[in-house]
């Protein structure tokens, strides 16, 4: 006899919380029910996939395996149900996106202006690193992401919707503020505060900089474009940012841009979701509303 979507529904939930009694709770059934279905399962797969820690139980090597294609199937199912509900007329339709930090500067303005023309639809909005959006889009947590160039390997489509120009930025009492306009190598010399290494704007910068045969002088690390203008308003050292990071502090005069040679670094704002991925009517209205007005919409004043 095959398992059921009922067992694997089972399992995965006593999964996650590590407890029979915990998902006996969740799923409204007994703790000797689910121990039968979990027994029932293990007796078909052949191997245990729950071992004794002490008070606890952890995943056997079968269980984790297993648990990846349960949670797959899951994910696999959940789409179904919706695009079903909503070719019925059932569904007013929702959208999981998740973002890269930087865009929370200008993605709230998309989702506005999306919004205005699907009132109905229900929005979810997630922040993360980019490590965290690769995981996200690859285990279809989420529908989509706004973030940089995806990383190659992972089986990701990446759609570039709007231009991300890496600018330098200086507090308005700098030195090189007089001096513009900038050769690259007067920045030889100067302290950097940059993002973690792992961040796309920084990969983006350390490549820039190695190209042209500069030394990068991190003089800070932060985690968030929003630190690191505050620290350059501190005078603490340049940045490098997304243009469209700054556009409060320009119009402020708290930050000024600097015009070095060569700059801005060109990069783009990318959709990106997992290859071969089938949406639904709302997320695929989104794709497509950002593929053909988010350039429009999101023009920095004065700039």
């Amino acid at each position: 006899m095959a398992f059921t979507f009922k067992q694997l529904k089972i399992f995965s939930t006593v999964a996650e919380h590590q407890s029979y009694t915990h998902a006996a709770r969740i799923l409204y059934l007994t703790q000797p029910a689910v121990s039968m279905q979990i027994k029932q399962l293990e007796d078909f797969v052949g191997m245990p996939l729950f071992e004794r820690m002490g008070k606890q139980i952890g995943l056997t090597e079968a269980g984790r395996e297993l648990l990846h294609y349960a949670q797959t199937i899951q994910h696999q199912m959940d789409e179904a149900t919706l695009m079903l509900k909503e070719l019925k007329g059932v569904e007013r339709g929702s959208l999981h996106l998740t973002m890269a930090s930087t865009a929370n500067y200008f993605a709230p303005q998309l989702i506005a202006a999306f919004h205005r023309e699907y009132p109905k639809a229900s929005i979810t909005l997630d922040v993360t690193n980019r490590s965290g959006l690769v995981d996200a889009v690859e285990n279809n947590q989420t529908d989509m992401a706004i973030m940089g160039k995806p990383p190659s390997g992972h089986h990701l489509v990446g759609l570039p919707f709007m231009d991300n120009p890496l600018v330098v930025i200086a507090a308005p009492s700098h030195p090189l503020v007089r001096q513009q306009p900038i050769l690259l190598a007067d920045l030889a010399d100067e302290p950097f505060i940059v993002r973690e290494s792992d961040s796309g704007t920084r990969m983006a910068v350390e490549r820039f900089f190695e190209r042209h045969n500069i030394a990068l002088i991190a003089g800070m690390e932060m985690n968030r474009s929003e630190a690191i203008k505050q620290a350059v308003m501190a005078e603490l050292g340049l940045g490098i940012v997304s243009l469209h990071t700054i556009e409060m502090e320009l119009a402020l005069k708290r930050l000024v841009v600097l015009e070095v040679e060569d700059f801005p670094i060109k990069r783009q704002w990318h959709i990106v979701y997992r290859e071969g991925k089938r949406f639904a009517a709302i997320p695929e209205a989104f794709k497509k509303f950002v593929l053909e007005q988010a350039e429009d919409l999101l023009i920095i004043p004065g700039y």
